[in-house]
């Protein structure tokens, strides 16, 4: 089988108007971390927030950002044969498909949706899935990737062991791609995965193991929480640099390229050091990424968003390489590359 043209058609991004600053999240945690640590270690200024507003809800936000990629790219919702959605599990109404819900509210009616969930790695992860789809499926030529998210919903800020989880923010991506689109082509992709960390992290009470209950009730909506924090973060520390450079070096393999290439790494929101060490490890400058302190970890939408503002700034522009990588609770580790223009 020939393989075709993958490329990027162009994105979409819904933000709600409300933030938090570092101000706020330092006070919230009761004084354990100042607003200087808070800027200066986990590396928030500001993060994007959820209002009360019926648009702010996770599924409603991944259709505003398709929308948004529909009206930049002049493309007919018609033409768009399959939507993969990447909106987390915490939603407007539990046991309800999110793609089926984008599909109706953006007028997609020829296309067929799943919901895919990897974490915060589902965008990238996605992405592989639906490059694959349009090479294998003759009768698919065009897939959205596209999601909302705003676990910080589940956020307990008393909670020490949570720090790697106040950045957790809101928002809604959407990234459209095309079978024989000679632009933005979307080439290797690696992801790597470790089962053992399966259950060291997620929401505590409200699944089936641990319901909700009359008194567990308000407890359970700031449940997110290390399930088992010394596993994780000595397994982490062994092996999750490692996994992310193995990721990166294999994609580039795939793409009969080398890491002197990247010209830009569109990279979720880490910790202020561990960003940095990121980008000397591959040898990159600040100004060839985006560390995304005024918005926070808007989970498998930083991605999409990424790329977005650099479009925006002209950090991407025609010839240039583009690194996108993820990791997601659960755990998994996962890179891509894209040449644009």
């Amino acid at each position: 089988m020939s393989k075709a043209n993958i490329g990027i058609v162009g994105t979409g991004i819904y933000l709600p108007d409300c933030r938090m600053s570092a101000k706020d999240i330092s006070e919230k945690t009761n004084g354990n971390w100042t607003e200087e640590a808070v800027i200066d270690k986990l590396g928030i200024r500001q993060k994007v927030i959820p209002g009360g507003l019926p648009q702010d809800g996770t599924q409603e936000m991944g259709a505003l950002a398709a929308l948004d990629a529909l009206k930049r790219t002049g493309m007919d919702p018609l033409e768009i044969d399959v939507i993969l959605s990447v909106t987390e599990e915490w939603k407007e109404y539990p046991l309800t498909t999110s793609a089926l819900y984008i599909q109706d509210r953006i007028g997609a009616t020829h296309a067929w949706g799943i919901d895919v969930q990897n974490r915060c790695c589902t965008t990238v992860s996605a992405m592989k899935m639906a490059k694959d789809m349009l090479i294998a499926d003759d009768e698919i030529d065009v897939i959205l990737v596209v999601g909302g998210y705003r676990n910080g919903d589940f956020v307990d800020y008393t909670d020490r062991q949570m720090s790697m989880m106040y950045n957790l923010g809101a928002g809604g991506g959407a990234i459209i791609l095309k079978k024989n689109h000679d632009r933005n082509l979307l080439r290797g992709s690696h992801v790597i995965a470790d089962g053992s960390l399966s259950r060291t992290a997620g929401v505590e009470i409200g699944g089936v193991s641990n319901p909700v209950t009359p008194d567990n009730a308000m407890e359970s909506r700031k449940s997110l929480r290390l399930l088992d924090a010394k596993k994780m973060k000595d397994r982490l520390n062994e092996v999750s640099m490692n996994n992310w450079f193995t990721c990166i070096d294999e994609a580039l393999r795939k793409s009969d390229l080398k890491r002197s290439d990247i010209d830009y790494l569109a990279i979720l929101h880490i910790k202020r050091s561990g960003h940095k060490a990121m980008l000397d490890e591959l040898g990159l400058r600040e100004d060839q990424t985006i560390y995304l302190e005024h918005y926070g970890h808007i989970g498998q939408i930083d991605q999409i968003l990424s790329l977005h503002l650099a479009l925006e700034s002209g950090q991407v522009k025609d010839g240039s390489v583009v690194a996108m990588i993820a990791a997601g609770i659960g755990y998994v580790w996962a890179a891509n590359i894209i040449t644009w223009g």
